[in-house]
């Protein structure tokens, strides 16, 4: 329940609040993935970069074929101005999964 609810508040642009809900779930299943690639995207959402890399990392550790984790911590580097780890992570979602939207995050003529 509260996993759905973090998920229409983190929709409703209140990340801040799905955390406050994922730390419970996380805190009784810390084995749930699907939350903590949740809470990695509402505490990106938060601009709270070194908590949302972490998450992301740990959701790797997981499944380290999960593209959009790849793609997600990607981005979280790019925030953070680290241009080279942003783009290793950028290049695996793109092979892993070449969407469109990952490809040109990707930039493999460079």
């Amino acid at each position: 329940m509260d996993y759905r609810a973090a998920e229409q508040l983190l929709a409703a642009r209140d990340p801040r609040g799905a955390v406050r809900l994922l730390d419970s779930v996380i805190a009784a299943h810390p084995e749930n993935t699907a939350a903590r690639l949740l809470r990695a995207r509402a505490f990106f959402a938060a601009a709270q970069l070194r908590p949302a890399q972490l998450e992301f990392e740990l959701v790797l550790e997981r499944e380290p074929d999960n593209a959009f984790a790849h793609f997600a911590l990607a981005r979280t580097h790019e925030r953070s101005g680290r241009p080279a780890q942003a783009r290793r992570h950028f290049r695996l979602a793109a092979a892993l999964d070449p969407q469109p939207e990952y490809l040109a995050a990707a930039r493999f003529e460079n």
